[in-house]
């Protein structure tokens, strides 16, 4: 079987000199690590539109788009027969955030039909997110 390419989006959700993590509930840290509200672009939208629809979904944070800091990609492989073809976008918080606070977040529907999954969300100051999973922290240096 071929190797597939999915049109992915990385969120870089910054306020301050903070960005927007989280790790999942439902899976061991050493497998899962220390991720940003990411997802797959749908058919129908553009990249700028799946980030602000997965900030909200996953994080429950209404969030504007500063800008696209590039693309990139990204072998899945042996984890899953998957290119990854990632735009990076920074978004910003429509409402100031209390940076100290920790949540709890759930997807309500997921769009792939999997189980329910839950999150905690808090705020990591840039300079400790080199510890991104996945290769999710490739474009910070660009943050604006």
């Amino acid at each position: 079987m071929p190797t597939v390419i999915v049109e992915k989006v990385i969120c870089y959700v910054v306020q301050d000199d903070v960005i927007l993590v989280f790790r999942h509930l439902d899976h061991p840290l050493t497998v899962t690590g220390v991720q940003v509200p990411s997802g797959t672009v749908e058919p129908d939208e553009d990249a700028v539109s799946a980030a602000v629809r997965e900030v909200m979904e996953e994080t429950g944070i209404p969030a504007r788009v500063v800008g696209q800091l590039g693309r990139g990609e990204y072998d899945m492989r042996p984890y899953r027969d998957e290119i990854a073809r990632r735009t990076f976008v920074q978004l910003a918080p429509v409402v100031a955030q209390n940076v100290a606070t920790r949540w709890t977040a759930r997807e309500t529907d997921p769009a792939d039909g999997s189980a329910l999954e839950s999150w905690e969300c808090w705020w990591m100051p840039i300079k400790q997110a080199h510890v991104l999973a996945g290769g999710q922290g490739a474009l910070l240096g660009l943050i604006q």
